[in-house]
């Protein structure tokens, strides 16, 4: 029951968000092994001296805070990031510097919706 939440300079249409969170979702859950019907998706848009990163250079930034259930291994993990910031890079000209994926993982138990809380994942 992961929650990607995006924080980035980007100035997005409607469209491009839509676009983004499928994009994203899709990647996701197959990257991850699941289905995309328990993927949240956040896109938080800031003006650029709101957001920062020493390496950055001119351009837009984009973030990642991944919150997943723990158990993915790196290998997943890094996939996921590194697809994701090509979805970044070439779709909506983000320079490679200016990009960031952070996981945080939690039990599945602290991974909650209306109808189940999440369990202990693995790869069987």
């Amino acid at each position: 029951m992961p929650q990607l939440q995006f924080d980035t300079t980007l100035d997005l249409t409607a469209d491009e968000k839509r676009t983004l969170t499928a994009a994203v979702t899709d990647l996701y859950a197959e990257e991850m092994a699941t289905t995309t019907g328990h993927v949240a998706v956040v896109v938080r848009e800031h003006s650029s001296e709101n957001l920062s990163l020493g390496r950055a250079v001119d351009g837009p930034l984009c973030f990642l805070n991944a919150d997943v259930r723990e158990g993915r291994s790196f290998e997943r993990k890094r996939s996921f990031a590194l697809a994701t910031m090509t979805v970044l890079r070439e779709r909506f000209d983000v320079p490679r510097e200016n990009l960031k994926v952070v996981f945080s993982e939690h039990a599945g138990e602290e991974m909650m919706g209306v109808d189940r809380v999440g369990g202990d994942w693995s790869e069987e």
